[in-house]
């Protein structure tokens, strides 16, 4: 079982490797997860990650076995969030599935053939973004099990595809098939089988072209402004004016040449 990390020019791909448990994640995967991500993070020359799996299961969730074999108290003390926690991008702190309560400056996208149940929808969930082959699926598993989601799933799964939805889902335990989750909004792209790790690297290399100062600016605006007033939120938004100094003024200047005209954005 193995966690591989490697890069393809300025995108890096995180591959979750343990067919024999169907990718399910244990604590020692989710450490190195967690570590994966953080690499990601500080690695100036990286602008997007890709999340998933070897082909034909992205991830079956958190390692039952290793759960059913008692886990030590440790991990749990580990594991738990003390009241003053409130900044989670300056103070990261691991989940139990590894990355889950990371919120980290630049994008993920989530590459899913197979199995994304349970815990491992909870880590695409935690993606900004899902390609999804057309006989892959999700389904919050867990609940046959008594197992709660506890890496952000009753959190995200409603904000992203809205609170009737998700109850479904949290409720039922069902599947979800590919082409549902592109209705309800859990996917974002799909693609024929065995093509979800290209899908993604070819919306990676489209999203890592753009000027990013201002593509991470807009990105932290959407992501922070859940909790806030609307005021709040448009004075959070606005502090991503210093996007527009430093590249958007000179985007600016390249349209006024000529650039992107007639809608064609090749070289911008």
């Amino acid at each position: 079982m193995t966690i591989r990390s490697e890069t393809d020019g300025d995108i890096t791909i995180v591959t979750i490797d343990r067919a024999e448990a169907r990718n399910a994640v244990n604590p020692e995967m989710a450490a190195a997860l967690f570590n994966a991500f953080i690499a990601f993070e500080r690695d100036d020359s990286q602008r997007v990650a890709i999340l998933t799996g070897i082909a034909g299961a992205f991830c079956s969730g958190f390692d039952l076995k290793a759960a059913a074999s008692g886990m030590d108290e440790r991990w749990f003390a580990a594991l738990d969030l003390d009241a003053g926690w409130d900044d989670p991008a300056a103070e990261p702190r691991p989940g139990p599935m590894g990355p889950t309560r990371l919120v980290l400056s630049k994008p993920v996208i989530a590459a899913i053939s197979g199995a994304a149940v349970a815990g491992g929808m909870e880590l695409a969930m935690w993606c900004d973004l899902r390609v999804m082959e057309a006989s892959a699926y999700m389904g919050v598993y867990c609940r046959r099990w008594g197992v709660p989601l506890i890496d952000g799933g009753t959190v995200r799964l409603p904000r992203i595809v809205g609170h009737g939805v998700a109850m479904d889902l949290i409720l039922t335990g069902r599947r979800v098939d590919a082409e549902e989750c592109k209705a309800i909004g859990l996917a974002s792209r799909l693609c024929a089988d065995g093509e979800a790790l290209q899908t993604a690297l070819e919306l990676a290399r489209e999203i890592a072209r753009f000027p990013q100062a201002c593509l991470r600016a807009d990105r932290k605006s959407a992501l922070s402004q859940w909790s806030l007033t609307l005021a709040d939120a448009l004075q959070g938004e606005w502090k991503s004016v210093y996007a527009f100094r430093t590249e958007g003024m000179g985007g600016a200047a390249r349209f006024s040449s000529g650039k992107g005209r007639g809608g064609d954005f090749g070289e911008i």
